[in-house]
């Protein structure tokens, strides 16, 4: 279980974040989570402003509401570049190999999501509302079931290991769709349960119909009807409640090899991350360490309780004794 080989999502990143110095101003973005996933993931870089011909530095864009309809344009020399930022977001998505995932930039009116601020007018003004930006809006409209961040809110633990959990998952899922055999899909799906469990039992139990396809429909078809459920499960992190679901479903295992004692303490510590007082990494450590004490098949490869890298998992300074020393004398 903890010795999992993981496939290589693919991910569009914005160049601007930790690959290249384009920027409006030049500058480039420092994201210690999109450097640390270099080891593993395969990124595509792209920066749309520079693939449209605007240069670097260059001045900067705002979107701008002109009655019913968005546009993208540049103050300073009164540019509307509107139809080429779509024509490039359509070409290059359409050039894409297919990918697991995308990191854009935050509060850009190009590659934001959510947050790229919306002007009434292209002179001074105060903006009227936020949005996607353009090229982001077409990434969102194009892979509605593709995890799809920016580098500002992957800084939030819960927010960053969703998306990790599905970069990762979706990337073996890939893998299986390729070399196209149904005993792959059916390792993949088994391999999942708890992961599935934890994040829509009601979809899981409806890609396991799709799995033991009864109708006989051909393999391709039941790829592509497995991946789009897949997509839809993923969407939407678990809860506390389906993780409690799935672990005491895991401690079931061991009911008969554990004393009262052990049992006595993961349900403190499964009571402990009901309350808020602990994460879910403390009974999943518990049951991980039965898994390898009691050799337990039938848990060893269960991705819920190694969904990404261990190195990628990251805690508060607080969390580890490490940061500023407060019982150091001051000088």
């Amino acid at each position: 279980m903890m010795r999992r080989i993981f496939s290589r999502p693919r991910i569009v990143v914005s160049k601007c974040i930790e690959f290249a110095h384009c920027r409006y101003n030049g500058d480039m973005i420092t994201s210690h989570i999109v450097e640390g996933l270099k080891e593993y993931v395969d990124f595509i870089p792209v920066c749309p402003e520079v693939e449209i011909g605007l240069g670097i530095p260059r001045p900067t864009l705002r979107i701008v509401r002109i009655g019913d309809y968005d546009h993208l344009i540049q103050p300073e020399t009164e540019r509307d570049v509107s139809e080429e930022m779509a024509m490039f977001a359509r070409q290059f998505m359409a050039s894409l190999p297919e990918v697991d995932g995308f990191i854009l930039k935050n509060k850009s009116p190009t590659s934001g999501l959510r947050d790229a601020k919306v002007y009434p007018s292209a002179g001074k003004s105060a903006p009227i509302g936020h949005g996607p930006g353009f090229f982001g809006r077409m990434v969102l409209d194009r892979y509605p079931l593709l995890p799809v961040e920016d580098e500002g809110r992957l800084r939030n633990v819960r927010i960053r290991d969703h998306f990790l959990t599905r970069i990762f998952t979706l990337a073996d899922f890939r893998e299986a769709k390729t070399r196209g055999r149904i005993q792959d899909l059916v390792r993949f799906h088994t391999g999942n349960k708890y992961l599935l469990h934890a994040h829509s039992q009601r979809l899981q139990n409806e890609m396991g119909v799709i799995v033991a396809n009864h109708e006989g429909i051909p393999d391709g078809v039941v790829f592509e009807r497995y991946g789009t459920l897949l997509g839809r499960a993923l969407a939407r992190a678990p809860s506390y409640r389906t993780n409690i679901d799935v672990l005491l479903h895991a401690m079931g295992h061991f009911r008969d090899w554990i004393g009262p004692g052990e049992r006595d303490f993961f349900m403190r510590s499964l009571e402990r991350y009901r309350e808020g007082r602990a994460s879910v990494c403390a009974p999943k450590n518990i049951i991980a360490l039965w898994i390898e004490r009691f050799d337990e098949e039938n848990l060893r490869d269960q991705t819920f309780f190694a969904p990404f890298p261990e190195d990628l998992i990251e805690l508060a300074p607080a969390e580890t004794d490490r940061g500023r020393d407060f019982w150091k004398e001051e000088d």
